[in-house]
């Protein structure tokens, strides 16, 4: 049941479990609809199949949105060995069972480091990924495959969490733009028997944990007027961003889109958070001449 009638303008981001069988966009919907936002963005998507930690940006939390999808990411994954589906995990449709070969716990962990590092990986065709205008996953839909260039991903660590019964269990770290049913995929073809993932649960994205994360249940729980108090501040994703504190007339200018002088702000070109008086104005380009040239402003008095 909607809480007001009328969208509002609220600023900040959420922290969500996504549960397991809906799409991220049907989850960044119902958190849209809890707080009645005007505008909402979530920050990578999650596989109906997978739970877990997904950041949903509201209003003009959604400008930082770009920032945050380059974060690396952790997940809990089971995957089902001996089984292979058309779309990497057991949503799809059955293409091959084969027999699961002895494996030793050595021939495990040999398997799994030659997947840690820098390493190339085809994004599968169930992706939202486009060619030609199209999404992948709308040409697989239709029975269409079509060639992908293999993409650098950088895969930090791999631990197994256990082993049996034809089901392995692995906490991954990982980089942006890495698939995890790709990722079970290879190592299946490693292990030669082929793999599917059957349990996918994002763990990490960036500096935010699922532990801190809600349940829709839960935030449907919480009363209308404290539900902002769960919102972490825009700036937050931000931090690595070396911040500057600029005066009344700086701020003015800058709100104007005009370069400011910053000649005590030392050397060094690249982005800078500018705050006025504790207020989070926007992101600034520090150009060669010590001057700040505003690049992303924020609306959120």
């Amino acid at each position: 049941m909607a809480r007001r009638n009328k969208g509002r303008d609220v600023h900040g981001i959420v922290l969500l479990d996504k549960r397991q069988g809906i799409s991220s966009n049907k989850a960044l919907q119902e958190v849209k609809r809890l707080y009645n936002a005007n505008k909402a963005g979530h920050t990578g998507s999650l596989d109906p199949l997978a739970t877990g930690l997904l950041p949903i940006c509201l209003g003009e939390a959604t400008k930082v949105s770009a920032y945050m999808l380059a974060d690396d990411k952790r997940y809990q994954t089971v995957i089902q060995l001996g089984v292979m589906t058309d779309t990497g995990d057991v949503d799809g449709n059955v293409l091959e069972v084969k027999p699961i070969p002895e494996i030793t716990p050595l021939q495990l962990e040999s398997c799994l480091a030659s997947f840690v590092g820098e390493i190339e990986q085809v994004p599968p065709m169930y992706s939202a990924l486009k060619h030609q205008g199209k999404k992948l996953y709308e040409l697989a839909r239709a029975g269409i495959t079509v060639e992908r260039k293999a993409r650098k991903i950088t895969v930090y660590a791999i631990e197994c969490l256990g082993f049996a019964e034809g089901l392995l269990t692995l906490d991954v770290q990982c980089s942006k733009g890495t698939y995890i049913r790709t990722l079970a995929e290879d190592i299946g073809h490693a292990l030669l028997c082929g793999a599917t993932v059957k349990e996918l649960r994002r763990t990490a994205a960036g500096m935010f944990r699922l532990e801190q994360a809600f349940t829709i249940e839960q935030l449907q729980a919480i009363p209308d007027d404290a539900l902002r108090s769960l919102m972490i501040a825009v700036d937050k994703p931000l931090h690595d961003i070396p911040a500057i504190n600029i005066s009344q007339a700086d701020a003015d200018l800058v709100l104007h889109g005009q370069q400011i002088s910053v000649p005590n702000e030392g050397s060094g070109e690249g982005l800078r958070r500018l705050y006025h008086q504790q207020q989070f104005l926007g992101l600034g380009e520090m150009l060669m001449d010590a001057k700040i040239q505003p690049r992303k402003l924020f609306n959120i008095n």
